[in-house]
Formats: structure tokens, C-alpha cells, sequence
């Protein structure tokens, strides 16, 4: 059994209209001050960042976005002899798990938009729940456990990634024969260093992003090619 390790960046989604924040055009290039919406201490502090930040998630793109060829790729590799993947994404969409992958098989470094979690008592609820609050005429709804303040289930700018979520994805990076870094800047830490790891412990690292990325030079194959085509190209020829 070959194990397929995938970290997957905001490239992957792309294809199904969510867009790249860091990539050359990228929102928090193109509109520096959008940052503070997701940024945890302007967050917290400013209740007028809130009301902006619930109505930027009730506009945006990710919860109606439907996965594309790169999704399905991935979860039809899973699904072949010889083969198990594991999902590692800093992406916040949720499209591997409507994709195919199981939500076991999934590591989410940076949390999930499709959930709202509260800053006091932890409580979790869907977003869709909390945009519907929004929409009756709550710009700021606040936790019905506890009242609290309640944020996206997002690792948010001044947050620190979920211990258990990293130490199994460095997990899976050791115990990977195949590293593939997808739609990725690779320039986000600790994310990226799993490229390096993963090359450390003998793994096939493959790197498909169109940019270049600080990990190339250790990399065992480089990909340049849109990535709607060329992951499912990539991972069907393994083996």
C-alpha cells in the first residue's frame, strides 16, 4: 500500500471560483486593509470589524462553491488498489470531503468555514445556522450557549494552528512515500516546512503550483500546468 500524502493550497479551489488571497492577485495583495476581517485581535476588538467580517462570509464564494476536477482526482486516487491518501489542506472550503475523501482522511491546518465556533465556551455551530441570524437582522450574532463572541471555525491571522491537527499531519508527512504539494505557495509556516520534511524522510516530493516556491530545489518533479488538469494527469499516472 502506497501512502499519498497531499497538501493542497488555495490553487486547488480556484477552479471552482474561490479565489487565491496570497497569489500575485490576490485579495490581501490587492486590498491590504481586508486582513484586519480576519485577523483575531481586530476581531475581537472592533465590533464594526465583525459586522463587516459576517457580511464578507455571507457574500463570499466558498459555501456555494462545488469541487472540481483536482477534488475529484484526489478521492479517486484514494479509492484505487495500492494506494491511501491523506488530505493535509490549508484551504477553509471543505471541497476534498464533498469531493469524495472521507472527513477522516482530511487534515484541516487552518479550520473550516462551513462551522462557527464561540471565543468563550468553544461551542460549535454551522455557519449557515449563523449567516441565517445575520440575515434576520443580527449583524453580530453572539453564541446562544453563552453569548460570547462567535468567529468562523477558521484559524484566523494571530491564531495558532490546532496542535492534534498539525502533530497528525506531520505525521502523515514522516510515514508518506508520496508528497505532493498542490496549489501552494508554499511560503506559509509551519505548512510549508512539510514539503522540506517529507524530502528529509525519503518521500517523493512533487511540487504543481504556477508559481515558483522556496521547496523546487529539493522537489523530485516540478509542475507548472494548470492544475484542473494536470493533478488529475499526475495522480492517475502513479504506480
Amino acid at each position: 500500500m502506497t501512502l499519498v500524502a497531499i497538501l493542497s493550497g488555495a490553487g486547488v479551489s480556484t477552479d471552482s471560483g474561490i479565489p487565491d488571497y496570497r497569489g500575485p492577485n490576490g485579495l490581501w495583495r490587492r486590498d491590504p486593509d481586508a486582513e484586519k476581517l480576519v485577523t483575531y485581535s481586530s476581531y475581537m476588538a472592533d465590533p464594526e470589524i465583525r459586522r463587516k467580517s459576517w457580511l464578507m462570509r455571507r457574500q463570499h464564494t466558498t459555501l456555494h462553491a462545488t469541487p472540481n476536477a483536482a477534488h475529484r482526482a484526489v478521492a479517486e486516487l484514494d479509492r484505487r488498489d495500492g494506494f491511501a491518501v491523506r488530505v493535509i489542506t490549508q484551504n477553509v472550503d471543505g471541497l476534498h470531503q464533498l469531493g469524495g475523501m472521507a472527513e477522516r482522511k482530511v487534515l484541516e491546518l487552518h479550520g473550516t468555514a462551513r462551522a462557527v465556533t464561540c471565543t468563550r465556551c468553544h461551542a460549535r455551530s454551522s455557519m449557515d445556522d449563523a449567516l441565517a441570524r445575520v440575515d434576520a437582522g443580527e449583524p453580530d450574532p453572539p453564541c446562544l450557549v453563552c453569548g460570547g463572541i462567535l468567529k468562523s471555525a477558521t484559524v484566523m491571522f494571530g491564531e495558532s494552528l490546532d496542535p492534534v491537527v498539525l502533530g497528525d499531519a506531520i505525521a502523515v508527512t514522516k510515514a508518506c512515500e508520496v508528497f505532493v504539494a498542490v496549489g501552494t505557495s508554499l511560503a506559509v509556516q509551519p505548512a510549508a516546512s512539510l514539503a522540506g520534511l517529507a524530502a528529509e524522510h525519503g518521500a517523493r516530493l512533487i511540487v504543481v503550483n504556477r508559481e515558483p516556491t522556496p521547496y523546487d530545489a529539493l522537489a523530485d518533479e516540478v509542475v507548472r500546468e494548470p492544475i484542473g488538469t494536470a493533478l488529475p494527469a499526475l495522480l492517475t499516472g502513479l504506480g
